[in-house]
């Protein structure tokens, strides 16, 4: 499963660690928040309902982001716009630390969700294109790991600050500390650059193209794009109910120490570190639509018991590790999936928004869950919200065409889409 990376070239494998850096930090930052919940509905006396907003509000952001940061690189360059995502959300991460309201963090939380989706749809598509189609899933699939690793890190500060440091003054640290990731951008600027199928597809064009926003809903790309982005409505629907509860349903329902739920939360990483490599791997040896399917499948029955079976605390802390395996296997094949479904000169702009208006979409099930957890157990809420997802994922991946091995640079321009010069 990793004998791959030996095998690409130095200017692939400093784009592979450009990816999954900024991917790993963008988890961290992203992440900060769902482990500051609980401490904010305590000192703040948020709602559940509140909380879930706060979650959907930067999924909702994230969509409009990825869009916008797609079309731009399909315009300036996939390495320019990556830098500036990357300092957007390290910045309104850090601002975050500043608020001192549930309006003014949301207000925070929602320009920070436009750098994540960003940051996402571009990194994706420059990984895409850089690598050869025999390992591509394999390799974009590994850069979900730098979620985990991300993810983990945050678990260890917060883990860290909030038992070292009053609540009410660990939280905002813990926020502070997000805007570390704006430093890579002085090594992605010096060692990366665009993949050789975008510059010539920029040479054959003369130029950078005029990319409309409609190109993705024109005749030859509709139905692709509808089904693309509910394909990952389903996929993050199902992912973010687990991502943004799983810290409080650990705490509030489970009633475990700060340390116990971090704790837990390794293992669910752990987990997810695991399964972006088996997913990789499965996607280039399966198909990518059959393991969208076998990942979804699996994920219904490991959130049913996780979340509703009477299983006890021990048996939760090892399926953990199983959950978090597939709630990544289900995320990490979208990124090639979605590149090996459109051409180079709107590759950026249909990434972004399948990608993230699938996020978009899904956002409404973490609010969902934090609404209807006042009438059931919050278990009960999550695994409802997560299984409906995920059968979601099962319906569109078959309606998909399969692409594993496709090559980037023979797909065509359709007649009614093709770029003008500026």
């Amino acid at each position: 499963m990793l004998t791959w990376f030996t095998q690409l070239s130095k200017q692939e494998k400093w784009t592979f660690w450009a990816c999954f850096s900024g991917w790993g930090l963008d988890a961290m930052d992203t992440q900060m928040y769902a482990l500051a919940i609980p401490t904010l509905i305590s000192l703040w006396g948020m709602s559940k309902g509140q909380a879930g907003i706060l979650g959907t509000a930067v999924l909702i952001m994230a969509a409009l982001g990825g869009w916008l940061a797609g079309m731009l690189s399909d315009r300036i360059g996939r390495v320019r716009v990556l830098q500036i995502t990357i300092l957007w959300f390290s910045a309104f991460t850090f601002l975050s630390g500043l608020t001192n309201s549930f309006w003014e963090l949301l207000a925070a939380r929602s320009l920070q969700g436009i750098g994540f989706g960003g940051e996402w749809a571009v990194g994706s598509v420059l990984i895409s294109e850089a690598i050869s189609p025999r390992v591509r899933g394999r390799v974009v699939g590994a850069i979900q790991a730098g979620w985990a690793i991300g993810y983990g890190i945050a678990v260890l500060i917060s883990t860290v600050l909030f038992s070292l440091l009053p609540a009410d003054l660990a939280w905002r640290v813990f926020f502070f500390i997000g805007l570390l990731p704006a430093l890579l951008v002085l090594w992605i600027r010096r060692n990366i650059q665009d993949a050789a199928i975008f510059r010539e597809s920029r040479q054959a064009t003369g130029g950078a193209p005029t990319v409309s926003v409609w190109q993705i809903f024109g005749r030859a790309h509709l139905a692709t794009t509808l089904k693309a982005t509910l394909l990952t409505t389903g996929i993050y629907g199902g992912n973010y109910v687990m991502i943004t509860w799983l810290p409080a349903y650990l705490k509030m329902s489970l009633h475990l120490s700060v340390l116990n739920v971090g704790a837990y939360l390794a293992v669910n990483i752990l987990g997810s570190f695991a399964g972006a490599f088996l997913n990789g791997w499965m996607a280039d040896f399966l198909g990518r639509r059959k393991t969208f399917m076998v990942n979804a499948c699996l994920q219904v029955i490991a959130v049913g018991i996780y979340t509703m079976a009477p299983i006890n605390t021990i048996a939760i802390f090892f399926m953990g590790f199983v959950l978090g395996t597939l709630q990544s296997g289900t995320a990490a094949g979208t990124g090639a999936f979605l590149a090996e479904l459109f051409p180079t000169h709107i590759r950026g702009t249909a990434q972004g928004f399948c990608g993230n208006g699938g996020r978009a979409i899904g956002a409404v099930m973490p609010a969902l869950v934090g609404i209807i957890s006042a009438d059931m157990p919050l278990g009960a809420a999550m695994g409802l919200g997560a299984c409906s997802a995920y059968f979601v994922v099962v319906v569109f991946a078959a309606l998909l065409p399969e692409t594993r091995g496709r090559d980037l640079r023979s797909m065509t321009v359709a007649a009614d889409d093709k770029p003008s010069g500026n």
